[in-house]
């Protein structure tokens, strides 16, 4: 299902002389890391499989990687995400082998009703066919805008869960090709336009409004909760591309302003289970913008996002959904494998 070049990763390796690596995987390619280790292994070179959970480019393994004394980090399925990395760290995203084409022919009369100028946006897994989806879907009459997004994205018209800067375009509405719910609500909530997502592997679209205002009213039920909270836990994260320490604080000088109990927490793996024993009413995370929206269910109290925090004060008005944002991206990555960290 997924293209992982082998021969690409062996290159970038000899450049390096590595002995030893260490290779992150997230659960849908963990066939394809043991395949990728049995290959290096047969080329001379001691491959170990890390066992964590990977959230994506903004959680590296490269300080494990060197604990292990590796001499590099292969972090497969994602893009770079610009981050000071410990470790050389080859970054494989690994494209889907599906033809995103059919799909959206199939569903050409949907399409339609995003108007006739509309922003087109997908994954890593299929940004390498945007440009032929762009191409088939001009063909049809359609202006087709592709945002440049900022540098948490390696290329423009990619989404993450956190970012959705290439999605903000002057377009009627907006296109997301994939699978997975999580993406295309990310832009409904982030550029509030009518959004359609076309899964390629399925064939099938559905339109994320309606969606996206069931979630907001269940924000909006978390904010309520917390309503009477006197005692709130800010949450930040120690993994790298997670890491909002500045904002994190920010939030817990507000709360104290408006008369609250805050207490700054840092962790690497948020749950609820592992906040069990704090005295707090509330929390908020400050982190990845999925674990409070993701989980709020299996979490026994509030748990918000820094504009929910601000619309709880009385800061603002309108919902805003929480997103990460970079700088200005100054190039696109190839659309292959990428050398980065360690002087790279």
């Amino acid at each position: 299902m997924h293209e992982v070049s082998m021969g690409e990763i062996l290159e970038n390796l000899r450049e390096l002389n590595a002995k030893r690596v260490l290779i992150q995987t997230p659960e849908g390619l963990k066939r394809e890391a043991q395949t990728l280790a049995d290959f290096l292994e047969e080329n001379g070179i001691e491959a170990i499989i890390s066992g964590d959970i990977n959230y994506g480019a903004c959680d590296p393994a490269d300080r494990e990687a060197k604990l292990l004394g590796c001499d590099a980090l292969i972090h497969l399925g994602h893009s770079y995400m610009r981050l000071h990395l410990e470790v050389p760290t080859i970054f494989v995203p690994a494209f889907a082998g599906v033809d995103v084409v059919p799909a959206l022919e199939k569903n050409l009369d949907e399409i339609r009703n995003l108007g006739g100028r509309i922003a087109l946006v997908t994954t890593a897994q299929h940004i390498h066919q945007l440009a032929r989806a762009k191409e088939f879907l001009e063909r049809h009459g359609f202006e087709v805008i592709i945002g440049k997004g900022d540098s948490r994205v390696s290329w423009p018209g990619q989404v993450l869960g956190c970012n959705f800067t290439a999605a903000k375009a002057d377009a009627e509405g907006v296109l997301f090709i994939g699978a997975g719910y999580f993406h295309p609500i990310g832009v409904a909530l982030a550029t509030r336009k009518p959004t359609l997502a076309v899964n390629p592997y399925s064939g099938d679209a559905l339109w994320l409004d309606e969606e996206a205002e069931r979630l907001i009213r269940k924000r909006w039920a978390q904010i309520a909760k917390a309503f009477d909270a006197g005692r709130f836990g800010v949450i930040t994260s120690t993994k790298k591309g997670q890491l909002r320490l500045a904002e994190a604080r920010r939030i817990v000088k507000l709360l104290r302003e408006h008369g609250k109990y805050a207490r700054l927490i840092a962790m690497n793996h948020i749950s609820y289970p592992a906040l069990e024993g704090f005295d707090f009413d509330a929390y908020v995370v400050v982190a990845c913008p999925r674990v409070p929206i993701d989980d709020y269910e299996n979490w026994r109290k509030p748990v918000l996002t820094p504009p929910e925090v601000e619309i709880l004060l009385g800061l603002r008005d309108d919902y805003e959904f929480d997103e990460i944002l970079g700088a200005e991206r100054d190039r696109d990555e190839p659309l292959g494998t990428a050398l980065h960290g360690g002087g790279k």
